[in-house]
């Protein structure tokens, strides 16, 4: 059922409308959050689901925050997926689709089966000779990074200041381990002590936010238990992925985005100089739907000689949208080429974002368009200055290279273990952490 309280809210003033990616792209009233409200109004009045309309819906929530009169676009859209899979029978090459992408991407040990035959299929140029059916997730995947294995506790340096448990996940573990290994060192080095269970698999994220709600209850209730175990108890969970903090903080979780730990926390570790034009793309999950939009631009404004770009078109997003870009190919390529454009546009030596689907689609359109821009993740900014790493090491050479991979600098710098560390702190250098992580 979609709650009629929920639909109640909305007046139909139409101030989400120009927010809305589908309707900017097709100019269609039942593809604009208003439109789609509509039509959920309709279905409890007894019609059916317009079911094309609601799968077209990014779910990217820029509508909530324009709206004036409060509507939960977030609840309904979940609603309303939930009851499309619950009474919609889908033809059988959706449900096949569908199927594959559940069993494989919230599973980490499944997803790990898939990087020998990337790694093949990277390396012999593969991807242009894919079906059709599957050349969207070709050409998505990420290269095939060394797995950098993460210890149960990251002890913090100097007097520790809070204790967290740290989000793996199930996509972001097998493939952005790069960057969990950037939180931990930061946080670390900030006087966090980092506690990461092992085994944890997926929050759910993925799931809740194509109406598999059970299967999304089971995966979080799986991650509380993992949570709850820890001894001593964490202060929260901190989170690397915006879709993820967003579906764990909407059902209760204690979860909180890395960025917002960090800027809660007065600046402990010396930030060396960084000389980089670089954009923030606000993910959207980040941005409009836990209303984490200060917090990563601090961050970032506090790295000496960073410059900082504002993007045209912010709250647009950039077609993503967890597996929307698997799902609905076609807008998602025409949303992620209108982003490429914008940062393109802004003349940039790199791109920051906070969610690794945000950083590998805008990669893939940025390709598509002949050029070569780093994405990178904030954590991994502020990692690379904190340990003193020169910008050749954010930015790499072009050419083929994971969205958060690190480009070594020359020696001596290319030699540091990568899960070593030593920081400024207190204006005396101090080890961070331990050179076995």
């Amino acid at each position: 059922m979609i709650s009629q309280d929920l639909l109640d809210d909305c007046v139909h003033c139409g101030f989400c409308l120009p927010t809305c990616p589908t309707y900017l792209l097709w100019g269609e009233e039942m593809d604009s959050p208003r439109g789609r409200i509509h039509l959920m109004q309709q279905y409890e009045n007894g019609a059916p689901l317009a079911v094309r309309h609601f799968d077209a819906c990014l779910g990217c929530l820029a509508c909530v925050p324009a709206c004036p009169s409060g509507v939960q676009y977030n609840r309904l859209i979940e609603q309303t997926r939930a009851e499309i899979e619950w009474v919609v029978p889908r033809p059988r090459r959706q449900r096949l689709g569908r199927a594959a992408v559940f069993a494989v991407f919230p599973h980490p040990r499944r997803l790990r089966l898939l990087r020998g035959p990337l790694r093949v299929t990277q390396a012999l140029r593969l991807d242009r000779l894919a079906p059709a059916s599957v050349r969207p997730l070709a050409q998505l995947a990420p290269p095939v990074a060394p797995l950098l294995p993460l210890p149960p506790v990251v002890a913090a340096a100097g007097e520790r200041r809070a204790v967290v448990g740290l989000l793996t996940g199930c996509v972001q573990s097998v493939f952005f381990s790069q960057v969990l290994a950037a939180a931990a060192r930061v946080l670390a080095a900030e006087g966090v002590e980092v506690r990461i269970p092992p085994h944890q698999g997926c929050c759910g994220a993925l799931s809740v936010h194509t109406g598999r709600a059970r299967e999304a209850a089971r995966f979080r209730a799986r991650l509380a238990t993992l949570f709850r175990a820890l001894d001593p108890p964490v202060d929260t969970v901190v989170v690397t992925v915006a879709g993820c903090g967003s579906a764990l903080k909407e059902h209760g979780f204690p979860a909180r985005d890395v960025t917002e730990v960090l800027a809660d926390l007065p600046p402990r570790a010396v930030r060396a100089p960084l000389p980089l034009r670089v954009a923030y793309q606000d993910a959207c999950h980040l941005a409009h739907a836990q209303g984490v939009r200060a917090q990563p631009r601090a961050l970032l404004a506090a790295v000496p000689e960073l410059e900082i770009a504002e993007l045209a078109e912010p709250d647009i997003c950039c077609g993503s949208a967890g597996v929307y870009n698997l799902l609905q190919p076609a807008p998602a390529r025409a949303l992620g080429e209108r982003k490429a454009r914008v940062v393109l546009a802004a003349g940039v030596d790199a791109v920051v974002t906070g969610n690794p689907g945000c950083a590998l689609h805008l990669r893939a359109a940025l390709r598509r368009l002949g050029a070569d821009v780093p994405i990178l993740h904030t954590v991994e900014v502020l990692d690379a200055s904190i340990r003193g790493l020169p910008p050749a090491a954010l930015t790499g050479n072009p050419g083929p290279r994971h969205p958060f991979r690190r480009r070594r600098a020359e020696p001596p710098s290319s030699q540091t273990p990568p899960f070593s560390q030593t920081s400024m702190v207190n204006g005396t250098r101090k080890p961070g952490i331990p050179p076995q992580f």
